[in-house]
């Protein structure tokens, strides 16, 4: 007994101290999970205010500083106006661009082969030097885009820059105005100006330009800073977080001057940005403790007036378990414990009930498994008998009978069904006499008993003929019977005919008879298929018998038709090699022309209207490779020719593919044409796809030239607009082009354009934007455009709306 009494002791302490620890550790959970997430929360909430608000400070600053950048640019053209001839007249507005602009500190003039013709500081002037500029970047950047910006450079530790702008007219040269950037000072300290924490400039390379502390010094390379060597390797300003120059962390943000590629950053000490935090963070420890301690007492109280009516529980179940089942649990506790021991008792008195009569089910269920064997007995020996003949009438004299066993009723009758009479015809009974004509004989499938079941392919059952609404056996009823069961005889082919089943006694058809029936109709279906397949195929090997004959007049027909026939190949021999002639003349021209202008001039003769001079609207393309000039000049001739060659191939396929018009090769650069000479009206979408399809290509030539050591680029400049169409040249050599300012639109959005880029011009993207995910990048200042130019990257072309300007197929390269 002493025993017994320790085990129970020991339990009640076990439940005892799970019901506490349990209810602490809920509390704790709770607090702790809701003190993490208001930390959680604050966090997010006051990094991403402060990111917010040094975000936009850095966006602010980094466009004016491009503003400033883009006046004194402006400023720096003024004195590049062609109007000016002489040295003189070019001094005086160089002294005067000094006087007004107090950024510029020196601008020189460079002639036409990049050599210095005069150079003004607010010191000095000098006359003539003809010091060489003429392998100097910011001399041929300026030839080649009408104006460049230098890199960064220092003078007695003050940050400058260069801007050369290019002269009007034909190798003009150049002026190159030095820009004193201390201006940027300004600009940082307006906007960091009470605040806390440092802003700064840094240029492309990650070199101090200006900042608001004045110890960092400019010049001073920042590149290490994680916050700053991610913008600079990704070329955006992704990153909030990083650690200042003394290693300490701070919250950042930054933005981009896009012009010269250079960086404006905000920072803010992260433990001064964050100090709300450790407040939060002290309060939610004396909450935990708090409830820590309340839920102690509450799961002490409450487990000790759980463990009685638990102990009662747990006694009572022993003894229904060892089946006492006459015992009652006694728990008055008003709540689910006391449901639960109710329970317990009517569990007790249902097992008592159970067991009086569980022999009796097991004696019906023993019942039911041997009628279910024996049904299934009957069925395979149905399965074996029908498959050992395939004369239809044995077939359905088997069916009828073995139905008439299995079911054992009072008769049955199968219906054979006419599809285009749209009956059902009495053909095979068991059970009784075969009833005269016109007794069961015929039933219409449209009102009948049969047209339903075999509409719904599943059997119908009439328990009584008397109380039914509708009899469509009305013979069977006259002959005494009182109930019926149809189950069509049906297939995926159609329907065969119907099975009935009657009986002279009413009442409800079980469901294990109907499942028995519905498997019996699917075998009796196979069997009578398979009986008239084998009618059939004896009927048509009678045919082919037939047929063989009249196959064999056929044969000396055809041998007749067969010389008349070699005489028709000699004609159509030599019509083919014309044809062959043809096209072998106009693959020549394709090899010198656009194939579309090649196939025009190979089908009329050249008198095509198409090819006269004419205004139209086009989309111009042109290609180039970057770096090509300086890999030229560093590189082999032969290494040139087969990187051109490789190029050229790459792109003339997509060309063809996209029935584009190759207006001309130069070199490097390519210019194609679409909607000339052949109209085409979605031209402006298949420039751009084809673009798209250029860039990836020409990308995997990229990386095979660069395993072999050539660094080359490929950008893509597109325009629409108005050309004047047709032939140039001579009467021994004519060519077909297209005249018009598109074309140098196109040439000099591909000279903006950076490696990678496809440009566009803005009438070009609006003809593509539900097709492209594209970029609006600055107006564009371009050499021969009195007006900065509006222009679009296209990045992507989307794949939801390939299908709406698919090329045809390349291989026909019809025009």
């Amino acid at each position: 007994m002493s025993g017994g009494g320790d085990n129970t002791r020991y339990r009640r302490r076990g439940l005892f101290a799970k019901y506490v620890m349990s209810l602490v550790g809920l509390v704790v959970f709770v607090l702790a999970v809701n003190g993490a997430l208001e930390i959680w929360i604050s966090y997010n909430q006051t990094r991403t205010a402060l990111v917010r608000e040094m975000t936009e400070r850095a966006d602010t600053t980094a466009h004016r500083i491009e503003q400033s950048i883009t006046d004194l640019e402006r400023q720096v053209s003024w004195v590049t106006r062609a109007s000016v001839v002489t040295v003189e007249q070019r001094r005086a507005d160089y002294a005067e661009l000094l006087n007004q602009v107090p950024a510029v500190s020196r601008i020189f003039q460079l002639d036409g082969q990049g050599h210095e013709q005069l150079r003004l500081s607010r010191l000095s002037v000098s006359f003539g030097s003809g010091a060489d500029f003429s392998r100097d970047v910011r001399f041929t950047q300026a030839v080649a885009k009408g104006i460049s910006y230098g890199p960064v450079f220092f003078r007695e530790q003050q940050p400058f820059m260069s801007i050369a702008v290019a002269h009007a007219g034909r190798d003009a040269g150049a002026s190159v105005a030095e820009i004193d950037l201390r201006f940027l000072s300004k600009y940082i300290d307006e906007a960091q100006a009470g605040k806390i924490g440092s802003a700064y400039v840094v240029d492309s390379n990650g070199i101090l330009l200006a900042g608001s502390d004045k110890d960092m010094q400019p010049g001073k390379d920042l590149s290490a800073l994680p916050q700053l060597a991610a913008s600079l390797k990704s070329g955006n300003t992704s990153s909030v977080s990083g650690t200042n120059d003394e290693g300490n962390a701070v919250l950042t943000a930054s933005s981009q001057v896009p012009k010269l590629r250079w960086f404006v950053l905000f920072e803010q000490p992260a433990s001064q940005a964050l100090a709300p935090i450790h407040d939060l963070l002290i309060r939610i420890g004396l909450l935990v403790a708090f409830g820590l301690v309340l839920a102690i007492l509450a799961g002490m109280l409450l487990a000790r007036r759980m463990l009685v009516p638990i102990q009662a529980l747990n006694t009572g179940a022993q003894r229904l378990g060892g089946g006492d089942f006459e015992h009652r649990i006694d728990v008055r506790t008003g709540d689910e414990l006391e449901q639960l021991a109710g329970r317990f008792n009517s569990m007790a008195g249902q097992l008592r009930e159970t067991y009086s009569d569980l022999e009796l089910k097991v004696r019906d269920r023993t019942r039911e498994l041997a009628q279910s064997v024996s049904e299934l007995k009957a069925l395979e020996e149905f399965g074996r008998a029908v498959a050992s003949s395939l004369d239809l009438n044995a077939v359905l004299r088997t069916v009828a009978g073995r139905a008439f066993a299995i079911t054992k009723a009072d008769a049955v009758l199968i219906y054979g069904f006419d599809a285009e009479a749209r009956r059902f015809d009495l053909i095979e009974v068991s059970g009784m006499e075969k009833p005269a004509d016109g007794d069961h004989g015929v039933i219409s499938a449209d009102d009948g008993l049969l047209g339903q079941a075999a509409a719904t392919g599943q059997p119908i059952a009439i328990e009584d003929f008397a109380t039914s609404e509708a009899n469509p056996l009305k013979d069977a009823a006259a002959a005494g019977f009182r109930s019926a069961l149809a189950v069509p005889l049906v297939d995926q082919q159609g329907v065969l005919g119907a099975l009935i089943v009657l009986r002279r006694g009413t009442g409800a058809f079980s469901p294990d008879l109907l499942g028995l029936m519905q498997t019996f109709a699917h075998q009796s279906v196979l069997a009578m298929r398979n009986a008239r397949l084998f009618h059939e195929v004896d009927q048509k090997g009678k045919e082919l018998a037939t047929a063989h004959g009249i196959v064999q007049q056929q044969a000396d027909k055809l041998q007749q038709q067969t010389y008349q026939l070699l005489n028709w190949n000699k004609s159509l021999e030599e019509q083919v090699g014309k044809q062959l002639g043809e096209i072998e003349r106009i693959r020549r021209l394709e090899r010198f022309l656009a194939p579309q202008v090649a196939q025009l001039v190979a089908s009329s003769d050249g008198q095509n209207s198409l090819l006269d001079s004419h205004r139209g609207e086009v989309t111009v393309v042109f290609c180039d490779l970057r770096g090509f000039t300086a890999f030229t000049e560093s590189s082999e001739p032969e290494e040139a020719m087969n990187v051109l060659r490789e190029y050229h191939a790459a792109l003339g396929e997509l060309i063809f593919k996209y029935e584009g018009t190759l207006d001309r090769y130069a070199g490097d650069g390519v210019m194609i044409l679409f909607n000339a000479p052949i109209p085409v009206p979605d031209h402006t979408p298949r420039a751009v796809r084809m673009a798209v399809e250029m860039r990836d290509s020409i990308g995997v030539l990229s990386q095979k030239w660069r395993n072999r050591g050539h660094s080359l680029g490929f950008s893509v400049g597109i325009a629409v607009g108005y050309a004047t169409l047709g032939q140039v040249g001579f009467e021994r050599r004519l060519e077909y082009a297209a005249i018009g300012s598109v074309t140098n639109l196109a040439s000099r959005l591909c000279d903006e354009a950076k490696a990678g880029q496809i440009v566009v011009n803005q009438r070009a993207y609006g003809m593509v934007e539900n097709f492209v995910e594209a970029t609006a990048l600055a107006p564009l200042v371009l050499k021969g455009f009195h007006h900065p130019v509006a222009a679009v990257e296209i990045h992507r072309w989307q794949d939801r709306a390939s299908g709406d300007f698919a090329p045809r197929a390349a291989a026909g390269r019809s025009v």
